[in-house]
């Protein structure tokens, strides 16, 4: 029989893949890996991080693009004095430490602003080339390292100037917790800036500070193991992005220290379309990474080695058990079946055939036996089932025709699914009681407080912008006021319209989509939601223009770039609302204005808004619903700029189960060794069914018929395995009753001898 046909390559590979199963099945429903902490801790430190250098990223290249701007909206128009450029800006932004404007002719300084900022770095090299203007990272007499972002100011009648800002490599100034501490880490290692080790001036024992600077040393070593492995291409990098973050990002374990043990999350600042938009962030080498020390988890794994292998050893039992009701009912009867039938078709008429008990195969021997009997020259019956009798006994006898090959399929099936069920549907299962590690309680929190600032910087960096263009227009024709608005705008794609509004409140000028109606009343706030009417949120945000009175620069913000940013992997479901508890903004779909889904979130809600000292706090829970366990994190927008008191809260939660810990993931490992072994159920039995129980019952009808005298179907085998054999020997049967038949009917036309006519 050939390799791969017939029966017996469907059953070796259910003994084969119920073997493998098993095996499976003790590895994974046995004891789990030696594991500081759960893999979800693991990975929340990675996305920690990610959402670090994504801001971070984001925060450098607005301000290269800003200081541009800037450079490119004065130089467009009259020369404005040093003194002013760096009042206005300093005025419109407070993003930058320190200001300065250089003669590039003769190299003097014609104003500063701010912090003192060095010169000494700006040579040739610095404002020629490919990389001309590029930003610099410049270190200070103090030991402070300061990004040098340059833009050229140039006028027709007078020599070009230059003009340097400076301004920090901070990480998000949001609340880091207890433990939790960021470093900002150059190509080389070196830790250029951090957060969380300021809390040392507070510390009251011994054992604090030594622990502390245990996390000191570790933060060192770990940023320079984490720069290494970040100057690696992202799709050729061991541990590439999570999520599809476009950079590298991964996780790294540390030493251990009076209990616990370091965790650290490092990932590159990347561009977030590579292809598109190159980031000038991205190419400055930094890397952020995130520390924070967790008590190593306590395996209760006592006595898992037999759980694994109890199940695993019943799977074994009921996988012989189903093998041998196919070996019994399908193969055996088959194997004897093909050497009856070619028995036969050698002309062994002799010996009677042997009939299984029931099933296709013994209709097809019953066939095979009233054949013998109509070639040996013997009465027999013509019923489906005469003849077959085993012991050789004269006269036919009729079976009782009993259950096929589907009956034993379905028993096959039925003996593997008592296994699949229980094991997919009832072993390991979670219920509400699931304990789930407090740091991803605190994880949910805090990272909904780094998009929450991330979301204020961003409507103060787009209510400065409109501040910065509002200085720029002057009393021009509303040509050259359009223009600027278009320059502006694609420059900063998250607008998706800008105008100019005069008193009565008519629009003077506007660039990109229509404009909706704005209220000079200044008892508003400056940036505002508008839209309710329309069911979309619109944000808008506006600036007096001081050359014309009376008039506001207007900036409607997208909402999808709100939705943007925040739509991050490992939080969930994420929104934004506003003190109402109404949807403005949400990471995926989600009505406008609408309520929050549960009333838990909405109690959060409240109780972030409720100021604790000099305001209002993130706040995370656990919350434990009838069977299931979800984490939930409010954090609303505090700090500076002129959306502290816009009063949006933004809200975050996720179910439990998607966290990658010992509960949830031996829940997952037991559906799927279900699941398993159900497709090796469909995927054996189904082929057994195509190639063996179908054509075998096509093959018993097509026999009945043979034996009951039709001698004029051609049997055709379609298959070359053992069914396509047995075709083979009633076909050779068939031509030798037809030439029997053709035999006789010629010597009955023969005349007898002595017969005659007249």
């Amino acid at each position: 029989m050939p390799l791969l046909g017939g029966i017996r390559p469907p059953i070796a590979l259910l003994c084969a893949l119920v073997l493998a199963l098993a095996g499976l099945t003790a590895k994974v429903l046995g004891p789990g890996k030696d594991m500081v902490a759960p893999q979800a801790v693991l990975t929340s430190q990675q996305y920690f991080a990610e959402d670090g250098a994504i801001a971070m990223r984001a925060a450098i290249d607005e301000r290269v693009t800003d200081l541009d701007r800037t450079a490119r909206a004065l130089s467009s128009g009259s020369p404005v004095k040093p003194e002013r450029i760096l009042a206005d800006l300093g005025r419109a932004y407070q993003k930058w430490t320190g200001t300065t404007v250089v003669d590039l002719e003769s190299g003097d300084v014609l104003a500063a602003r701010g912090e003192t900022i060095p010169l000494a770095w700006l040579d040739k090299s610095v404002l020629t080339g490919d990389l001309a203007l590029t930003p610099r990272m410049v270190r200070l007499e103090t030991g402070d390292v300061r990004l040098m972002t340059m833009a050229v100011l140039d006028w027709s009648d007078r020599p070009q100037q230059l003009l340097v800002a400076s301004s920090g490599l901070s990480v998000p100034a949001i609340n880091l917790g207890p433990f939790r501490t960021m470093a900002v880490v150059s190509e080389a290692g070196e830790v250029l800036a951090t957060a969380g080790f300021e809390r040392a001036e507070g510390l009251n024992s011994d054992q604090e500070r030594k622990e502390l600077a245990f996390l000191q040393k570790q933060m060192s070593r770990l940023s320079d193991r984490a720069a290494e492995y970040t100057e690696q291409h992202p799709v050729r990098a061991g541990e590439p992005g999570s999520g599809g973050y476009p950079g590298v990002s991964g996780t790294l374990v540390g030493d251990d220290y009076n209990g616990r043990t370091a965790l650290a999350g490092y990932a590159s600042l990347a561009s977030p379309n590579p292809e598109e938009r190159k980031s000038v962030a991205a190419g400055l080498g930094l890397t952020v990474v995130a520390l924070l020390p967790v008590v190593r988890q306590q395996h209760g794994e006592q006595g898992r080695e037999l759980y694994g292998l109890a199940v695993s050893g019943i799977l074994v039992l009921l996988g012989l058990l189903a093998v041998t009701v196919l070996w019994a009912t399908v193969q055996r009867p088959l194997l004897r079946l093909f050497l009856e039938s070619r028995r036969l078709a050698r002309g062994d008429l002799t010996r009677p055939v042997s009939v299984p008990r029931g099933g296709e195969a013994a209709r097809i021997a019953g066939a095979l036996e009233r054949l013998r009997r109509q070639l040996g020259g013997q009465s027999g019956g013509h019923g489906p089932d005469a003849g077959g009798q085993g012991s050789g006994a004269a006269g036919p006898r009729r079976r009782k025709r009993r259950l096929g090959g589907r009956a034993s399929l379905v028993l096959t099936a039925a003996l593997l699914l008592l296994w699949c069920l229980p094991v997919g549907l009832l072993l390991n299962r979670t219920d509400g009681s699931v304990s789930v590690p407090t740091t991803m309680v605190n994880d949910q929190r805090d990272r909904t407080d780094l998009l929450a600032d991330r979301l204020r910087r961003a409507l103060n960096e787009a209510h400065a912008d409109i501040v910065s263009t509002a200085r720029l227009i002057g009393e021009d024709t509303p040509a050259a006021t359009v223009r600027l608005l278009t320059e502006t705008l694609r420059k900063h794609p998250r607008y998706q319209s800008l105008y100019v509004v005069g008193p009565d409140g008519a629009v003077a000028a506007r660039a990109g989509g229509s404009a909706r109606p704005w209220s000079p009343d200044k008892a508003l706030r400056p940036v505002r939601v508008a839209g309710k009417a329309d069911g979309k949120p619109v944000i808008q945000a506006g600036a007096p223009v001081p050359a014309r009175k009376g008039a506001t620069l207007v900036g409607e913000i997208r909402v999808e770039f709100l939705n943007s940013l925040l739509d991050r992997p490992g939080l969930g479901e994420v929104r934004v609302v506003d003190t109402e508890g109404r949807t403005i903004s949400a990471g995926s779909g989600y009505l406008a204005f609408e309520k929050l889904p549960g009333e838990s979130q909405s109690d959060l809600v409240r109780a972030a808004g409720v100021r604790i000292g000099a305001g209002p706090v993130e706040n995370g829970l656990l919350l434990r619903d009838g069977g299931g366990v979800t984490v939930a994190a409010a954090a609303p927008f505090t700090g500076g700029g002129v959306t502290a008191d816009i009063g949006w809260t933004v809200v975050s939660w996720q179910k439990a189960e998607r966290f990658q810990i010992t509960p949830y993931q031996r829940e997952d490992r037991s559906v799927l060794a279900g699941m398993l072994g159900l497709a090796a159920i469909i995927l054996c039995l189904g082929w057994i069914h195509l190639v063996v129980v179908r054509p075998l019952r096509a093959l018993a009808a097509g026999a009945e018929k043979l034996a009951e005298g039709d001698l004029k179907t051609v049997l055709y085998p379609r298959y070359q395995d053992e069914v396509g054999a047995v075709v083979r020997s009633l076909e050779l049967l068939r031509q030798q009753a037809q030439a029997r038949r053709l035999d006789q009917s010629r010597r009955t036309a023969e005349p007898r001898p002595g017969a005659g006519g007249r």
